[in-house]
């Protein structure tokens, strides 16, 4: 897996500092096979410990979830009324949100009355499959092409983990072999600028910055020109995280892409929100008002093993139509994951180990 690649760099940078007017000097390029294969023998078991990961990641969700199901059922031998009425109140206690909790029991519901289902330790089984069908559209992964020079805007407020997931997708597709830039845009925070300074110089990959206060498009703009002029695959760039719902955000967001236009009409080609699971159903309307303002190509969930609302994935994916790209379980590198349904529904409904 490309993810282990960088096991070997447990720590992950909180911010180092480095010349803010000019590309870090980095070497830059693919990763050797020779750094592949060894990283590879220190790694853990292909696929198990990955999910193992996942797993433990989830583990809160699971306990508010699928444990909390069964706790419900206990003891129970028919589904009566009550019984569905608890489930839906644990499901938005979940933070599945209504639209697709009130998909997941009318499912349930209408087994129920033509007998389909009829035995209450089956409602997980029934629950699992309501997920995955909520899930499964929303699943598009997505790559830079070689040969071509593409951006990636990203974007989301501050605190949802921005920056760092950022340096985590330098590091995934540095190991693919693709040729990445950064370009730190957040120019009204010093600490995100060296925060980016510093997981180029772990990643490396070269970082494009100026001072603090600097015109963010500008410096996105003189990016991509970087980018082309290297050669390289894809340019990602940090962009400002303060409120979503103040306007002037929002409007430097529109400059960034018409700056970015009037170098490459197609910049930029993907614009994907970072989002912090803990914000619960807060995480809905900002996807609805960054889509509104920029039209958002992905999203990534962050931070879904600190909370117990992992429901929100399924909230995201029943309310809108934007691919999930990754979604984030822990602080490594590799627990950045492409975002895979079945992976993710089978971690959230595996046995807990004691």
């Amino acid at each position: 897996m490309a993810f282990d690649w960088f096991k070997r760099n447990k720590s992950l940078p909180a911010g180092e500092t480095s010349s803010a007017e000019t590309i870090s000097p980095v070497a830059v390029g693919p990763a050797t096979a020779e750094a592949v294969a060894q990283a590879e023998a220190l790694s853990d078991t292909p696929g198990k410990g990955l999910f193992s990961r996942l797993r433990q990641g989830l583990t809160r969700s699971r306990e508010q979830l699928v444990e909390g199901v069964g706790r419900l059922v206990l003891g129970k031998k028919v589904i009566d009324a009550e019984l569905l009425e608890d489930l839906e109140a644990l499901l938005l206690q979940a933070d599945l949100g209504t639209a697709a909790t009130r998909e997941i029991m009318d499912r349930v519901t209408e087994r129920v009355r033509r007998k389909e289902l009829t035995d209450p330790n089956a409602l997980q089984a029934a629950l699992r499959e309501s997920l995955l069908d909520i899930l499964r559209p929303r699943a598009q992964q997505w790559s830079p092409e070689k040969g071509r020079s593409q951006v990636l805007l990203m974007v989301g407020i501050n605190g949802a983990g921005k920056t760092t997931t950022i340096g985590k997708l330098a590091a995934h597709w540095k190991a693919e072999g693709f040729g990445i830039v950064l370009a730190a845009g957040d120019t009204f925070r010093a600490a995100a600028v060296e925060q980016l300074q510093g997981w180029g110089k772990r990643v490396q990959v070269p970082v494009v910055a100026q001072g603090t206060g600097a015109d963010s498009a500008s410096v996105i703009f003189d990016a991509l020109t970087t980018t082309r002029a290297r050669g390289s695959e894809l340019l990602i760039a940090d962009t400002a995280g303060r409120l979503h719902t103040q306007g002037h955000l929002m409007e430097e967001l529109k400059k960034i892409k018409r700056v970015l236009g009037k170098q490459d009409p197609e910049a930029p080609q993907q614009i994907w929100l970072v989002l912090d699971a803990g914000t619960g159903q807060n995480a809905l309307n900002q996807v609805r008002q960054f889509h509104d303002a920029v039209g958002l190509t992905g999203i990534c969930i962050t931070k879904l093993d600190g909370t117990a609302k992992g429901g929100v994935v399924a909230a995201i994916a029943r309310a809108v139509p934007i691919p999930i790209r990754y979604i984030g379980v822990g602080e490594q590198v590799e627990d950045l994951r492409p975002f895979d349904p079945e992976s993710f529904v089978d971690a959230l409904f595996a046995e807990s180990k004691p």
